[in-house]
């Protein structure tokens, strides 16, 4: 949800906001954040589903960003800037759980993992069934896979603002994300049908 604002008052540029809190107005990094907050958690929880890690990722992607405000040089738009924020940090996380599980879990009980809790809403079974099946097919996907996915399908970046955030080739995030919808369109297909 945007801030409110006073009628008349106009909306200060990201620019405006980041030379104040660089000076030490509280007030503008929270405006900064309240800018910015539901598309790091978007970006986040399309990255390792939702749950009390993701809310930790997205937390600490805006303490990496207060740390690491001086060192931004305006090269990529401020969201984006965030958003490889985000990302780096999900993908690192990411890994941390993989390692656990493989350290705890032998491959013939993967089965038996525990499935994140449903979230709460007003959706209708159906629609939160296919949110589910989609949620679970990203999530089977390789990390630099499903971050591509992330990026490009969920976010909306084009395939040179998701280069860039990722650090790799154009050209990579293309097959990337081609392999990634090859591989949902076999997992998806069978339950979701066409429009999958």
């Amino acid at each position: 949800m945007a801030p409110s604002r006073r009628p008349g008052v106009p909306r200060q540029s990201d620019e405006e906001l980041l030379r104040s809190a660089r000076e030490g107005d509280d007030q503008a990094f929270r405006s900064l954040v309240e800018r910015y907050e539901s598309q790091v958690a978007a970006t986040v929880i399309g990255m390792m589903g939702p749950g009390d890690e993701a809310e930790d990722v997205g937390q600490e992607t805006f303490i990496r960003f207060y740390r690491a405000m001086g060192n931004y040089r305006g090269e990529a738009k401020l969201g984006t800037y965030i958003s490889r924020i985000a990302i780096n940090l999900s993908l690192k996380a990411l890994k941390k759980r993989q390692t656990w599980v493989k350290r705890f879990v032998s491959r013939d009980d993967e089965e038996t993992v525990p499935a994140e809790p449903a979230r709460d809403g007003e959706w209708d079974v159906e629609a939160r069934s296919r949110a589910e099946l989609v949620r679970r097919a990203i999530g089977t996907l390789k990390p630099e896979h499903r971050a591509v996915v992330v990026l490009r399908m969920l976010e909306g970046y084009s395939t040179r603002e998701t280069a860039e955030m990722l650090s790799v080739p154009q050209g990579t995030v293309m097959s990337r994300l081609s392999r990634a919808l090859e591989k949902l369109e076999g997992l998806l297909g069978p339950d979701l049908g066409p429009e999958a």
